[in-house]
């Protein structure tokens, strides 16, 4: 039988102290943040009847969390990256700033200081094959004018779903590159065909959505950045259609003006184009940016990410 304690002054005093309410110094915003989250947490031990061993249990489960270093991993599986975003979306509409090419989250394995070329790229080192992938788009405004020198980052995962930088067997910045699109607002990237990944089956992510009942798989996806002084910073990612997972990615970025098909070309004059001497798989993925005038809303962000200062 669950006990009733919340309103009782005992425990409203010890809040209070806990947020350190009754002291002068340290940070307010702090301080209001802490007391509801521990409110909130007293008050689902209250309601939910939580023992001490299921308390304890995730107690030590936010330790190996952190051992594990899956926080970041976590977040978006329990649909905290998601729910940022419709925060955001909203935000947007009720300032005016609603449309162009749709946000979704940006995952925790952006890396900064990719090199950047202007117009193309060649993304991968080499080193997984040689069946090639063109990734191609045109970046406009909200009149569909083209944009040029607009900063086109992206990053993928390789053939095992791995990431340069945290998986130490691939090359620096493989898979990593920035792209200024050309005078007539388009970019190109030569790559290979990312794979999708899964959680990691031993680690604390996936022990967590085991007693969900969840996977923790994502499909094959590719991730961007896009900026451009007067328009609004665009964080976004497409995934490749037909995975198993498109619909059903565990970290909820699927949107479905963000699908986009890996189209086999088998055409010759098509390949020499980009250099090509044989069959590629096309992804053509065009961006719409919204103008802004809001400094705040042109760049990224603040958040810790690799080799970002």
């Amino acid at each position: 039988m669950s006990v009733k304690t919340m309103e009782t002054q005992q425990v409203v005093e010890l809040l209070e102290k806990v947020a350190g309410l009754n002291q002068t110094g340290g940070n307010d915003r702090a301080k209001t943040i802490i007391h509801r989250l521990m409110h909130d947490i007293f008050q689902i031990v209250e309601d939910l009847d939580v023992t001490p061993e299921e308390f304890w249990s995730a107690v030590y489960y936010i330790n190996d969390l952190g051992k594990n270093g899956e926080a970041s991993l976590l977040a978006p599986g329990l649909g905290m990256d998601k729910y940022l975003d419709i925060r955001m979306d909203t935000e947007d509409e009720l300032a005016g700033l609603a449309g162009g090419t749709p946000r979704t989250i940006e995952g925790p394995l952006y890396v900064a200081g990719a090199p950047v070329s202007e117009g193309f790229a060649r993304m991968d080192d080499g080193t997984q094959g040689d069946d090639a992938m063109i990734i191609t788009g045109v970046v406009t405004d909200q009149d569909g004018k083209p944009l040029a020198d607009t900063l086109v980052e992206i990053w993928h995962a390789d053939l095992k779903g791995g990431y340069s930088y945290f998986d130490k067997s691939q090359s620096e910045y493989n898979l990593r590159r920035g792209i200024k699109t050309d005078a007539n607002g388009r970019y190109t990237a030569q790559s290979i065909i990312p794979s999708g990944y899964g959680c990691p089956p031993e680690g604390s992510t996936q022990a967590l959505l085991n007693l969900l009942g969840r996977h923790g798989n994502r499909p094959a996806h590719i991730h961007y950045f896009v900026s451009k002084p007067g328009y609004k910073h665009l964080t976004t990612q497409i995934n490749l259609a037909g995975d198993e997972y498109t619909y059903d990615d565990f970290a909820f970025a699927t949107r479905e003006e963000l699908v986009v098909d890996a189209v086999r070309v088998e055409d010759a004059a098509a390949a020499e184009q980009y250099g090509l001497n044989k069959p590629f798989t096309q992804v053509e993925f065009n961006i719409q940016l919204v103008s802004t005038d809001k400094a705040d809303l042109q760049s990224r962000h603040e958040r810790q990410r690799a080799l970002e200062s």
